[in-house]
């Protein structure tokens, strides 16, 4: 059972104007090339779910499983770790040390002596900390990671099982990322952050490009006519322009993408609205932690402003509801994971929704599950508070 709930739905006037190239494909094939030669690497699941697709009127519903990726359960390991060893390789280059250094190179330790000079940093809500944190240790660099006040300690831990040094910052995610910038400046570290802004660029647009992958993936795996329509959360919005960017390469005719947010953390709508880059203030207190980002990444926004067909904002009781409705169907997805599938469940209910997005009973929808438990004790919460 999904609740009625109330959400805010804007389509995109600047949809389909021209813009820039944000993510170059002769970059996607380096990234891709990369990560698919890691150990342990394989693609996730496409699961198709019938029920959950009758129960919004479409003809079908596919959401790509990102829970078990490189067994640290999200997407993220795609684009931080990714960033981390092309970083890595990079000024091995610049100090004459060696030229195009592997990630098996860097992994097997003989550049031991040179990158453990290096220390990596960012800012995180978790899941981006800890596949940084596990590519500084797999390619044996330090590691300092950001985290603001509210992150839970479920999630801190993982990201110290990885030797990093978790510093804890007052306020918000937004302060957390610039705390790291100030530090790293400071102290001659490498920031490596899935957020963009003026002045830095290139290091998010490896993360990026790391995660098309999971994007290509699905591609691969869809069998039948393709994909009418597109639903992915956001936060600062990277992971949104990297499947954006990719599902227009794949499919002849791009899906609609419709992008998704928390209602408290919703700065991508708020720049839909106001037509140019905008933060929001406040707490930004949601369950969806993973999505509590109130400064939109500036190469995301590039690709969304013209490639979003619409933006929408769910409350955190419909992300609720989506863990449940997953959990029925045999899936553990976490909280900032399941943003997309609440907000086509939410429009699904509403006519005036359905119209505005194209949404029909012919419509065919992919989703991405882009994590899966990475806090047990908050997921198990929010599961028992709703069915009491």
């Amino acid at each position: 059972m999904f609740g009625t709930h109330p959400f805010g739905l804007l389509r995109n006037p600047r949809h389909g104007v021209p813009g820039v190239t944000v993510l170059p494909a002769s970059g996607f094939r380096r990234a891709k090339a990369a990560i698919t030669s890691w150990p342990g690497y394989a693609p996730t699941p496409l699961h198709d779910l019938p029920a959950i697709a009758a129960a919004a009127n479409v003809a079908a519903l596919r959401i790509k499983d990102e829970s078990g990726r490189f067994g640290l359960g999200s997407f993220k390991a795609l684009g931080g770790a990714y960033a981390v060893a092309t970083l890595l390789s990079a000024e091995l280059s610049r100090h004459g040390i060696a030229v195009s250094t592997s990630a098996e190179a860097l992994a097997d330790g003989r550049c031991r002596g040179s990158t453990g000079s290096v220390t990596v940093t960012c800012a995180t809500d978790g899941n981006h900390g800890r596949s940084v944190a596990w590519a500084a240790w797999r390619f044996h660099c330090q590691c300092v990671i950001f985290v603001h006040e509210t992150v839970s300690q479920g999630r801190v831990d993982a990201i110290a099982a990885f030797g990093a040094d978790v510093v804890r910052v007052p306020g918000t995610y937004d302060d957390a990322v610039r705390e790291a910038d100030r530090r790293a400046r400071a102290e001659g570290w490498f920031v490596v952050s899935d957020t963009s802004y003026p002045g830095y660029t290139e290091v998010p647009r490896d993360v990026m490009q790391g995660y098309r992958l999971m994007a290509d993936e699905a591609a691969d795996q869809w069998t039948g006519p393709p994909p009418t329509h597109v639903f992915i959360q956001a936060g600062v919005g990277g992971a949104a322009a990297a499947v954006s960017v990719q599902i227009r390469a794949r499919f002849g005719t791009a899906p609609v993408l419709v992008v998704a947010e928390p209602d408290r953390a919703a700065c991508l709508f708020a720049s839909a609205r106001a037509g140019t880059l905008t933060a929001v203030g406040g707490n930004l207190d949601t369950i969806m932690a993973g999505l509590a980002c109130g400064e939109p990444s500036l190469l995301a926004w590039q690709e969304l402003e013209r490639a979003a067909f619409a933006f929408t904002t769910i409350p955190d009781a419909a992300a609720t509801d989506a863990m449940r409705l997953l959990a029925g169907a045999g899936l553990s997805i976490g909280e900032s994971g399941v943003a997309g599938l609440a907000a086509l469940m939410l429009a699904a209910q509403d006519r005036a929704a359905c119209g505005t997005l194209r949404l029909s009973p012919a419509s065919r929808v992919l989703c991405f599950a882009t994590e899966g438990v990475t806090d047990s004790f908050s997921y198990q919460n929010l599961l028992g508070s709703h069915q009491r």
